[in-house]
């Protein structure tokens, strides 16, 4: 059975240089034969100065783009309104 991963929250600390190299394996393993999901309220264009290393920072981008479907979202969080909501319903 193949499976998705989830990287939820990407980009939230730049990357250390094991981070790096796992994020690589990871991908690399992946590449081809299942699907990674990636959230992130990091723009895309900053993603390569967040892994920090030039050579696996395109290694890494490389494999998880290529072939990618890119959803952008806009609007406000829905966190923030939920609490919005509950904050309403409490104070009537």
């Amino acid at each position: 059975m193949l499976s998705s991963t989830l990287l939820d929250d990407w980009g939230l600390a730049p990357f250390t240089a094991a981070q790096r190299r796992d994020m690589l394996e990871l991908l690399d393993d992946r590449y081809g034969k299942r699907s990674t999901l990636v959230t992130s309220q990091m723009p895309v264009d900053k993603w390569h100065a967040l892994i920090g290393d030039p050579t696996l920072g395109d290694a890494i981008l490389d494999r998880l783009v290529h072939n990618a479907y890119r959803i952008e979202l806009k609007g406000e969080s829905m966190r923030r309104r939920a609490t919005k909501l509950t904050a309403t319903e409490t104070s009537d």
